[in-house]
């Protein structure tokens, strides 16, 4: 499948906040675009609600501590058989 770019002409303030919303669920702007234009075409209409309620504080915080070994330079794991195999489980 061929990728393609959208413009989108949309106010600052709305397009700052939403980037500031998007930020707090770990996405970026264009990530919460493209889910949003894939939920368009799975459903076949426009979907009422695109997000689970709004996480709790330990979440971002879980999200920065499970990125941080691999920021580090340490190596992911592409599933959890290749993890336990790791741990050696």
């Amino acid at each position: 499948m061929a990728a393609s770019s959208s413009t989108i002409r949309v106010n600052s303030d709305i397009k700052e906040g939403a980037s500031r919303i998007a930020k707090r669920f770990g996405f970026d702007l264009s990530s919460v675009t493209r889910a949003f234009e894939g939920r368009i075409n799975q459903e076949d209409r426009i979907p009422p609600n695109l997000s689970d309620p709004e996480p709790n504080a330990e979440s971002p915080e879980s999200i920065r501590e499970a990125d941080a070994p691999i920021a580090a330079g340490g190596q992911g794991r592409s599933s959890a058989a290749d993890l336990f195999t790791a741990i050696r489980l």
